[in-house]
């Protein structure tokens, strides 16, 4: 059994150091969420590397709002409902789509400056949206956009105080209730992080799979550190795999934005076929786990290690406005995207699942909340629809801090929690081996197309690795990989006990959606194990 710490501690012995709300991570959902908490409270934001680096930053695609007129939130809601798979919550949905253009409207006085036509926002349509509902900045560099506003704001704000490159190592909790984190600071020590309320922005887990559009940082810390502590934890075999990121010698596994499918392009084999119509009426604008897993029987059937995007019957003054990043990116390794096709390949890209919340962002935990990629609130249910995580991130960072302002405060508590496991081993082999071992398990055995006989193998390679949790862990690399481990074995358990095909979730041995028996969730708490929930 994972362990409820990672490392032994006695916070009678620690620094302690309090503030009103403690923020982990720095995406959009952590910058947005200490902006709106600071308007009244004291914020210390935590991220383990720099202000700057999250997935937010390379989220190229936009974010979803009704702001056309020929578009209403019902048509929104019908949208995601029908990309989630039947697993969505339609409440948290419905406060998804009806609160989203404020949010967006928020963003905008907060600085970000959205492309604009004529004067008007600029909207274009991603796959499964039936409206132009994408707001996007800079053609193809939303997030950075909207990094770039909300970083701006807090450098200049005197109630938030931001800690770089130190490294929550675990939640502490005492009567059910969460008062804040252990904490490791740069030169190694430690400090015990008190608060009135403890939110975890930090993101996704794409790093947890050899292939993916994620950047370093996105290991699955969060959802590791509040399984540990208790949390329930939420249909983690959902990982969405994006279609298409780059596939080509010498370059990562950059994202090419499924707007670019939006304005037009077209997915050819090798051959230079168009193959999208042999596998869904809405072609290459289909639900992403329709596309990719058309990609990969493609590049099976071609004896491929990709297909290729083609964008060249636009004109290249369009493509080079409208995706000036991917132009960019593209061009500075030898591929001109006006006139080349481009080869893609299906990565790692988005969790669904992550910490369950209620409509206020609250976890089982009372005091702890999850705001972002790396929570579950119920609106992306098993197949996130396209751009509705920045959406998410906002709406309900702000239901988060109007809940906050209405707890009490806890004023000074010094909890007695320590954790003497008696660990002294180091981990005898090197953290990279390690990491790059998980990644290629997970790849192979648990990634777009599963079967019994794939996760089974999976589990155990990955339950080799369990001493670990058995060893003195002190470096900010050590404490990630055995986050990374925690949350690759809930996926692989979840998966393996979801004995259907639904959303991103594709069994070989299991094809078919099956809601008489399987349209429900799959909680995972660390003292029960595997928990079902019933969909309302």
């Amino acid at each position: 059994m994972i362990p409820q710490y990672l490392v032994d501690f006695d916070l009678r012995e620690l620094p302690v150091v309090r503030t009103d709300c403690i923020i982990i991570g720095s995406g959009i959902a952590g910058l947005f969420t200490a902006i709106r908490a600071a308007e009244d409270r004291k914020v210390v934001m935590l991220t383990k590397k720099s202000l700057m680096e999250s997935n937010t930053r390379y989220a190229q695609g936009g974010i979803a709002a009704v702001i056309a007129e020929d578009d209403s939130p019902e048509f929104h809601l019908q949208d995601t409902l029908m990309a989630g798979a039947g697993l969505c919550s339609r409440e948290a949905v419905e406060v998804l789509v009806n609160e989203g253009p404020e949010g967006v409207q928020e963003l905008i006085r907060l600085g970000t400056k959205f492309d604009k036509e004529d004067g008007v926002l600029a909207l274009t349509q991603e796959g499964a949206h039936s409206h132009r509902r994408i707001l996007h900045a800079n053609g193809d560099a939303t997030g950075y956009e909207i990094v770039r506003a909300l970083s701006e704001q807090i450098a200049n704000h005197d109630r938030i105080e931001v800690w770089d490159d130190h490294y929550v190592i675990d939640l502490i909790t005492e009567d059910g209730e969460c008062r804040g984190a252990l904490v490791q600071r740069p030169n190694g020590s430690r400090l015990f992080l008190q608060g009135d309320a403890t939110i975890l922005c930090s993101g996704g887990a794409g790093q947890l799979y050899r292939y993916t559009t994620n950047p370093e940082v996105a290991t699955g810390d969060g959802v590791a550190i509040a399984y540990r502590a208790g949390a329930h934890i939420r249909d983690m075999e959902f990982i969405q795999f994006h279609p298409t990121a780059l596939s080509y010698p010498g370059a990562p596994r950059f994202l090419i934005s499924e707007a670019v499918r939006g304005e037009g392009a077209v997915l050819r084999n090798i051959h230079g076929e168009r193959f999208m119509e042999r596998y869904h009426e809405l072609l290459e604008l289909a639900p992403r786990d329709i596309v990719a897993r058309a990609i990969i029987d493609e590049m099976e059937a071609t004896k491929s290690t990709f297909v290729y995007l083609d964008i060249t019957h636009e004109s290249a003054e369009k493509v080079k406005h409208r995706f000036p990043t991917i132009y960019g990116t593209c061009i500075g390794y030898g591929l001109d995207i006006t006139t080349d096709w481009i080869p893609v390949a299906p990565a790692a890209h988005y969790m669904m699942g992550g910490i369950k919340t209620d409509l206020n962002g609250e976890s089982s935990i009372p005091r702890l909340f999850a705001c972002g990629e790396v929570s579950s609130t119920g609106v992306h249910g098993a197949n996130r629809l396209a751009s509705n995580s920045l959406s998410e991130a906002i709406v309900y960072g702000r239901r988060i801090v109007d809940r906050i302002r209405s707890l009490p405060g806890l004023g000074e508590v010094l909890p007695s929690a320590g954790c003497d496991e008696g660990r002294s081993e180091h981990p005898s082999q090197a953290v990279v081996e390690r990491r790059l071992k998980l990644q290629k398990v997970m790849v192979r055995q648990v990634g777009l197309r599963r079967s019994e006989e794939t996760l089974t193998k999976g589990l155990e390679e990955l339950k080799r690795q369990l001493p670990i949790f058995a060893s003195r862990l002190t470096t900010p690399e050590d404490l990630e990989f055995a986050n990374m481990l925690t949350c690759s074995l809930l996926i692989t358990e979840s998966a393996l006990a979801r004995q259907e095909s639904r959303g991103a979730h594709y069994r070989e041995d299991f094809a078919q959606r099956d809601d008489v028996c399987w349209r429900k969730h799959l909680l995972q708490i660390r003292e029960l194990g595997i928990v079902e929930e019933n969909e309302a």
